[in-house]
């Protein structure tokens, strides 16, 4: 029975650091878009968005 103990806290411990990564991984994207937003303004900002896209398909 311990060892399933373990084991568990283990997934949650695991489980917690994924989340915790994910948060980073989306403030920093989130910091990175509104930084562009500042330096370019709202038109360049999504005429670059719309050409990235774009060049994707």
């Amino acid at each position: 029975m311990q060892r399933s103990a373990q084991l568990a806290t283990s997934q949650q411990g695991i489980a917690s650091t994924i989340v915790a990564g994910s948060a980073a991984a989306g403030a920093a994207l989130l910091l990175g878009a509104l930084a562009l937003w500042a330096h370019y303004g709202t038109a360049v900002f999504f005429e670059m968005l719309a050409s990235g896209i774009a060049a994707c398909f």
